[in-house]
């Protein structure tokens, strides 16, 4: 048996069938097909090496460009190799298994391989498989090498220590000291095997053997037929498959640098051909990007080995300390020279690219874009998850969306859009939740997964019909005239997250031409009956379905008739040579032997040798020669294996069934082969338009993240702010379009759901700088969250936790809150606060939002009491919006230079005697910390607490008086509320029937009946957001063709949960929204009875006696509906 290893499944192949028709050029370079001029095609994936006895037959690796590579000699090393043993050497040095570290020992580094000659099988010489091996490796040095040797991929020298280290392996031949150091894992858990190598940070690349005969005194021929990387699976044998391949985010080769405009971070995707540029970053902003993104490999460029203080000593002092704690622990390379352009020389050389490989800018330059988060602030409002930290994530989304959409809402927070394009979102957001339209699902397919299987041809047909699904969906929304808008305004953010740039109707065209493409070849339709698996009463149903289930319906008939008519010749042979050679033996059994304990025989299928057999139990044949059926009897002979060995005592068959079998089985083989050969065939065909494809794919991830956001926020009650440009000038009126505040009415903290009513709400009118006081636990900390959050919302063009919202669009929003020590660095809390500080003072503009919770509260206080003031008049002096709260209440009696500064406090009162927050914006001063009453709740010692007020009052007891807060003003409320307000078949016909009898019926009921409307949600469509938190009656047409009726607040989940049951996942709905639970109720059972004696089949009938309203006595006879 031959085996092919994919991610989730193993496929046999019958023992004499040849194997060239899986590797009939799966990754040829096609002369007649140009790639696009965006995403190049990898030519790597070209190469094919043959290392047969013939040396004629090949001297190297030969690719698709026939450019020749020199064979590799063990005794020679170059610089370059050099480098790559040491690169080895260095991560040899972190394995800790005691198996590992004595084949370590063992190890020579005077080849590539780290293979010692004069030790056992560690031979390389000229031609064998050690020498072969070598050949590969030179390809790619910095990739463990796996190599097919019949039922194992086995590794040799370093490879090996690190399969045993990181794969769970053990050594072949245990751990003999004379032995060159070899491992390898089955070819069934190949995929196990990888997935602990990429997750530990390596690449592999696969060799395969060229499966089927190979001539005498020859060595198999092998080839690389694929690699692994972090983020970039093994796809090699998956178009074959029926299996969906779970695709990992991308890891970049991430390089970063400095210049005189700050940090700038480079991050190349290999699969994509494509880079992307952040300059100008700050250094926290830089740590948060490193944060969220897993890199394939770090480069860091020597310019960041000079930080501001002078000093080569990177992250000694001063500005550099962050970065540097961050690279610290992972593994990183230096590199010099021009930026850009080294590191995309290292990465061709990381991933053995040709030199003639180039990559695209993702970038789409934009104006007054918004700078990226700080580190301090993505984590202190739950934009990059914290522990203790209430996740932005969570409650910008419903939990039934994650995955793609969940990360782009996350690089959108963390990387906030351009103006224009922020209005985009918001007008697309607005516009979903006021369709009453149904919507499509908006399938999500990964673009790097996307582009890696049609590049190496090895889409399958589950791949394919996932791809048109995207393409239908693209073109359902053009053809409708509430969602052709939406589409359109997804265009721009689409290009920002794309880099492509495509025209609105050429987009539509291709997306038309790609869908066509699909649908002419794939078999999507359920009326194919002549690709139905071949049936035949004498031979087991399992048999063809094994045989014929992994190419039928795949591609449509009309392409494959030949093929189909060859099956169905060979199958109809076979039947009837079962029924020659083994029924009348069996009848014979039948009629002669006893009921108990004599012979029996039957036709059993054997599935592990892929063979229709004769078993006979207790039947030997020489005995029952001398009977009747003699002849036949006479013809059976033993049943051997693929090895030639014979498979039991009882297995049987003859010489006329085995080439009816042989004869089936290359008929399926060439099916087969022919079904593979036309899905690469469309792969190739499709990749010319891979730009429209990653372009759709995007779309529909944007239209799903957008589409749920809308429907979350509408059930939180959410609302949309007012956005504007940020204007410059003092005398600046808003409404002429130019921003000089922010005002956020009724704000609620972002993580407390507004539904529920237990959120306290805050109305902040700012404009200029807020100095905040208030005691512990009053909520300052919840304030400048809150806010932080509605305004990275804002300017994203989400909605916002507010009744209504006038927001400017920041350059930057800040916000700095508690700081912790960094014994990694050295640095105590208040350097670390001291270190965010700087950063934040240095970068505050008249369009900043600066946000500093409890300054200065790391050191001594009448030094950090100036230092605030000093800090809040730099903040007033830019002219920036913000708050900064303290607890240092001294700083009101510093000569301040301030000018703009607002004196803010978090309300308290006096309740039975005790002093308690209210947890609202007051105007004033609140000199009153609670901190006796936060220690007592706390459970302090009363004794502490007792003598801690006594050492108060003997020292401060003249300064109580002015524990109260000043109040100005008093506070105002809003009320305000935002109210998010083909030709005709009898399945169109029956919906249309059934429209009409459930608005008759409902329409009889109902007190007020104008502007009832019936609408219809599709088998893959989900209802509007407008339903959100409406109550609705809906009618479900099952696919057995019966009805179930029923009534919901939640549609959507409702919908998703009746899909989810076994056989339901292609129902369609009618659905009503109506005033209340209650009609709601009424309708439903009132549709269940009559519907029921209008002639349709009802799944729920006994629903409809569960109340005493609904019978036929609630409509006169005249009025019931007729269907005809």
């Amino acid at each position: 048996m031959h085996w092919i290893a994919t991610r989730n499944a193993v496929v046999s192949l019958p023992r004499w069938r040849s194997f060239a028709f899986l590797f009939r050029s799966p990754f040829r370079t096609h002369s007649s097909l140009k790639p696009s001029s965006l995403l190049l095609s990898n030519t790597r994936y070209s190469e094919r090496t043959y290392c047969l006895g013939d040396r004629k037959a090949v001297k190297g690796i030969s690719t698709a460009s026939s450019k020749k590579v020199k064979t590799k000699s063990p005794d020679v090393l170059t610089d370059k190799d050099l480098s790559h043993l040491l690169w080895w050497k260095e991560r040899l040095q972190t394995c800790k298994k005691p198996s590992t570290l004595q084949l370590i020992e063992r190890l020579m580094y005077t080849n590539i391989l780290g293979l010692d000659p004069s030790l056992r099988n560690g031979s390389l010489k000229d031609g064998n498989l050690n020498w072969e091996m070598l050949q590969f490796k030179s390809r790619f040095p910095r990739e463990v090498l796996l190599c097919r040797v019949g039922d194992f991929y086995e590794a040799i020298g370093i490879d090996a220590c690190i399969l045993v280290e990181y794969a769970g392996l053990n050594p072949f031949g245990g751990l003999r000291s004379d032995s060159a150091p070899k491992a390898g894992c089955p070819v069934v858990n190949l995929r196990q095997t990888l997935d602990d190598l990429t997750r530990n940070g390596y690449s592999v690349c696969i060799v395969e053997e060229v499966q089927g005969p190979t001539p005498a005194r020859s060595r198999k021929g092998r080839f690389i037929s694929g690699h692994a990387h972090p983020g970039s699976p093994y796809v090699y044998g998956l178009v074959g498959v029926d299996h969906d391949l779970e695709f990992p985010e991308p890891m970049p080769v991430v390089g970063i640098s400095r210049s005189a405009r700050g940090y700038c971070m480079i991050s190349i995707f290999e699969t994509m051909k494509a880079y992307s540029l952040d300059d100008g970053l700050t250094e926290e902003a830089l740590v948060t990007k490193l944060r969220t993104r897993r890199c394939h490999h770090l480069f860091l460029h020597a310019s960041l080995r000079h930080n501001a203080s002078g000093t080569c000593r990177w992250g000694e002092f001063g500005e550099g300390g962050l970065l540097w704690g961050e690279c610290s622990g992972r593994n990183f390379e230096w590199f010099e020279g021009d930026t850009l352009s080294e590191l995309v020389t290292k990465v061709k050389d990381v991933y053995g690219l040709d030199d003639e490989v180039s990559f695209r800018n993702v970038n789409v330059p934009s104006e007054n874009r918004p700078r990226p988060l700080h580190l301090g602030t993505a984590t202190q409002i739950g934009a990059l998850p914290t522990e203790g930290i209430p996740c932005l994530l969570k409650v910008l989304l419903p939990s039934t969306c994650s995955g793609l959409p969940s990360l782009y809402v996350r690089d959108l927070l963390l990387n906030p859009p351009a103006y224009d394009i922020a209005l985009k979102i918001q007008e697309t957001c607005k516009l979903m939740s006021t369709i009453t339209c149904s919507v499509p699902e908006f399938t999500c397919v990964s673009s790097a997964k996307l582009v890696k299987l049609l590049e190496q041809r090895e889409a399958n047909y589950i791949e394919f019909c996932r791809i048109k699904n995207v393409l239908d969906e693209v073109l359902h929304m053009h053809k409708h005239p509430e969602l052709v808008e939406i589409l359109k305004l997804l265009m721009e953010p689409t290009w920002v997250a794309t880099g492509l740039k495509i025209d609105f109707e050429t987009f539509v065209n291709e997306c038309h031409w790609a869908s066509d493409s699909i649908g002419e070849m794939i078999s999507l339709d359920d009326d194919e009956s002549h690709q139905n698996v071949s049936k035949c009463a004498n031979i087991p149903n399992e048999f063809f379905y094994d045989m014929e289930s992994s190419w039928r319906g795949r591609v449509k008939g009309i392409h494959i008739e030949e093929e189909i008519t060859q099956v169905a010749k060979s199958a109809e042979a076979l039947s009837l040579a079962v029924t020659e050679d083994f029924h009348p033996i069996i009848s014979r059994i039948k009629a002669m032997a006893a009921s108990l304990g004599g012979s029996k025989g039957e036709i059993v299928y054997a599935k592990e040798h892929e063979s229709v057999w004769f078993k006979g139990k207790r039947f030997t044949p020489s005995v029952w020669g001398g009977t009747a059926g003699e002849e036949q009897i006479k013809q059976l002979k033993p049943a051997f294996d693929s090895k030639g060995k014979k498979v039991g005592e009882e297995w049987f068959t003859t010489q006329k069934v085995e080439a009816a079998l042989v004869r089936y089985h290359e008929a399926t083989e060439n099916a087969n082969a022919r079904v593979l050969e036309l899905l690469r065939e469309l792969s190739a065909k499709l990749q010319t338009k891979i730009n429209v494809l990653v372009f759709a794919s995007m779309l529909l991830v944007i239209a799903k993240a957008l589409f749920s956001h809308a429907c979350e926020g509408r059930r939180r009650k959410w609302v949309f702010p007012t956005l504007v440009g940020f204007s410059t000038d003092e005398a600046a009126n808003p409404l002429d379009g130019g921003a000089t505040g922010m005002k956020l009415t009724g704000l609620s903290p972002y993580w407390f759901d507004v539904a529920s009513g237990t959120a306290v709400h805050n109305t902040v009118d700012m404009q200029s700088l807020f100095l905040l006081t208030g005691p512990n636990g009053g909520g300052k900390s919840s304030l400048l969250r809150s806010i932080c959050a509605a305004a990275l919302l804002g300017i994203c063009g989400f909605m916002v936790p507010a009744e209504s919202a006038y927001i400017p669009h920041f350059d930057s929003i800040m916000l700095h809150m508690k700081s912790y020590d960094s014994p990694v660095d050295g640095k105590s809390s208040f350097q670390v606060e001291m270190s965010e500080i700087r950063s934040i003072v240095s970068q505050a503009t008249s369009r900043s939002l600066v946000l500093i919770d409890e300054i200065c509260r790391g050191t001594e206080t009448a030094k950090g009491t100036c230092i605030a003031g000093s800090v809040i008049e730099s903040l007033d002096a830019s002219g920036c919006l913000g708050i900064v709260s303290t607890h240092l209440h001294g700083i009101f009696d510093l000569p301040l230079t301030a000018k703009n500064v607002t004196y803010k406090a978090m309300g308290a009162q006096n309740v039975e005697g005790q002093t308690k927050p209210t947890w609202k914006l007051t105007d004033g001063v609140c000199r009153e910390s609670l901190a006796f009453e936060t220690a007592k709740r706390e459970g302090v010692p009363e004794t502490i607490i007792q003598r801690a007020e006594a050492l108060y009052l003997s020292v401060y007891a003249k300064d109580t008086s002015s524990g109260a807060v000043r109040r100005n003003k008093t506070e105002t409320s809003s009320d305000n509320s935002h109210e998010i307000s083909k030709p005709v078949s009898s399945e169109r016909r029956l919906e249309k029937d059934l429209t009409k009898a459930i608005l008759k019926i409902c329409g009889k009921k109902m007190v007020e009946p104008v502007g009832l409307e019936c609408l219809s949600i599709g088998a893959r469509e989900l209802p509007p957001p407008s339903t959100v938190g409406s109550s609705c009656v809906y009618v479900m047409k099952r696919p057995d063709k019966r009805l179930y009726i029923g009534q919901t607040d939640d549609l959507e989940g409702r919908i998703r949960a009746h899909r989810a049951k076994e056989g339901l996942q292609g129902s369609s709905f009618l659905y009503l929204v109506v005033q209340g639970k209650s009609m709601a109720c009424q309708l439903e059972t009132l549709l269940i009875n009559q519907l029921h004696e209008q002639g349709y089949s009802l799944a729920n009938l006994a629903d409809g006696k569960h109340r005493n309203f609904g019978t036929t006595s609630s409509l006169p006879t005249s009025d019931v509906v007729s269907i005809s």
